[in-house]
């Protein structure tokens, strides 16, 4: 579904990404690990169209999107929820999850407001609240909700649980789960390895902007040496 072969990007003249290559099947989940400023939100930049890879190749269900602007990206499957969450601070949660609602792959059963509340009761119970008076586990959840609106065929999720408190992660975790069930395929980046390993197909370790590993979560669990090594703190 998703192909990344040698890309390359910069911030100037300092160069992020390392000739980046990685895949993700249809209906699969992979996550990109790595400690912080190792490349994996450049690398989610790089496949939306926000960040413009220097040189390589990135394709979506066979179509070349390495330098499509965001829109014609997003429109063509892929779902984001972005680090920081993002979500509209001046609208209320059903004005964030209507605003950029669409069914450009004209999914036969598309996601609808009672499908998203059904999976977070919290967001039916705020649905008449501002973005900005959530909690930090409701706008993740928003920010969940809004992206599935979109239909996509793949999830990209960056920092899906970054400070949250342990129920809101535990209930953020359950929901992927859903998703992953449901058949659409998933890209995360996450620091919590035990719940990454329980929930994906593939990893993939990205050091100083290249890939240095990737393997089942099988594989993952077994090396202690390995996590110690490009995980560890």
């Amino acid at each position: 579904m998703l192909s990344l072969d040698g890309i390359k990007a910069f911030y100037g003249t300092s160069q992020a990404l390392f000739g980046i290559g990685f895949s993700v099947k249809r209906g699969e989940v992979v996550t990109l690990l790595g400690r912080n400023g190792m490349g994996k939100t450049t690398t989610i930049n790089s496949i939306m169209g926000i960040v413009s890879p220097s040189s390589g190749s990135i394709k979506f269900e066979g179509v070349e999107i390495t330098k499509l602007p965001s829109f014609k990206t997003a429109n063509l499957g892929i779902g984001l929820v972005p680090e920081g969450r993002q979500i509209f601070p001046n609208l209320t949660v059903r004005e964030n999850l209507v605003a950029t609602a669409s069914n450009h792959q004209k999914n036969d059963h598309p996601w609808s407001l009672e499908m998203i509340f059904d999976m977070f009761p919290e967001l039916a119970e705020r649905v008449h609240s501002m973005g900005n008076l959530l909690s930090g586990g409701e706008q993740q959840m928003l920010a969940i909700g809004r992206a599935l609106m979109t239909n996509p065929q793949l999830l990209i999720l960056d920092e899906a649980t970054e400070g949250l408190a342990p129920l809101i992660r535990e209930k953020i975790w359950h929901s992927l789960g859903q998703i992953r069930d449901n058949g659409l395929s998933i890209l995360v980046v996450d620091k919590n390895v035990a719940d990454l390993i329980k929930l994906a197909d593939r990893h993939v370790i990205i050091e100083k902007g290249k890939v240095v590993w990737t393997g089942t979560s099988d594989d993952l669990q077994a090396d202690v040496k390995l996590q110690q090594r490009y995980l560890g703190v």
